[in-house]
């Protein structure tokens, strides 16, 4: 796959942040959450993946309150609207047509990224992995209580693909628009400087 220049998925960037996006990110910005752990992964078989990292904040978000509504709040304040409350499906799929915010607000599970044949990820309560477009993804196994916020960037839509992409469908996948924000660090977060 063609390597994505970060210039192809900007059709314009947002100057000015809203205040309320600052103080939220202000608010949950620490060690943890300041610095994401990058996970790089190679087309596999028939999974395209992705050549930007998938982000993994670990422990992003305290387990207090309404953890799902703040996870809600927070996207939405950084540029990433939510667009479901539900699981992770338990075939392998990617999303040609959007980048995607996994927000864990209850329980745990074990998933697998980038296609069959890679090693389980455990992910928790207050976790969150940003998924670039084509990223594999799978719940191996969850915890009855498991629960997850998705969010994608204003404007985008998710597809599911479980076959192999065409070359359109590849072609179309680099030029999926780049994010002004991170999702849950703001404008100013990691997004911007390790999806380069």
């Amino acid at each position: 796959m063609t390597p994505i220049d970060r210039r192809q998925f900007a059709t314009g960037f947002v100057a000015a942040s809203l205040a309320t996006t600052k103080t939220l990110a202000s608010a949950i910005e620490s060690p943890q959450t300041a610095t994401p752990e990058q996970l790089h992964l190679k087309p596999n078989g028939w999974m395209p993946n992705s050549p930007l990292p998938v982000l993994f904040y670990r422990k992003a978000l305290p387990l207090t309150g309404d953890l799902a509504s703040d996870m809600e709040r927070i996207f939405s304040a950084n540029g990433w609207p939510p667009q479901w409350r539900n699981g992770v499906y338990s075939f392998h799929h990617y999303h040609s047509t959007a980048h995607e915010v996994l927000g864990f607000a209850a329980g745990h599970a074990d998933l697998v990224l980038g296609g069959e044949g890679n090693d389980p990820l455990t992910v928790h309560a207050g976790d969150i992995l940003v998924l670039p477009t084509g990223t594999g993804h799978c719940r191996i196994s969850a915890s009855d209580d498991f629960l997850v916020i998705g969010a994608y960037p204003e404007n985008e839509h998710w597809d599911i693909c479980r076959t192999a992409a065409s070359p359109e469908t590849l072609a179309s996948m680099r030029k999926v628009r780049f994010p002004h924000s991170d999702p849950l660090t703001g404008p100013s977060g990691a997004l911007a400087r390790l999806w380069i």
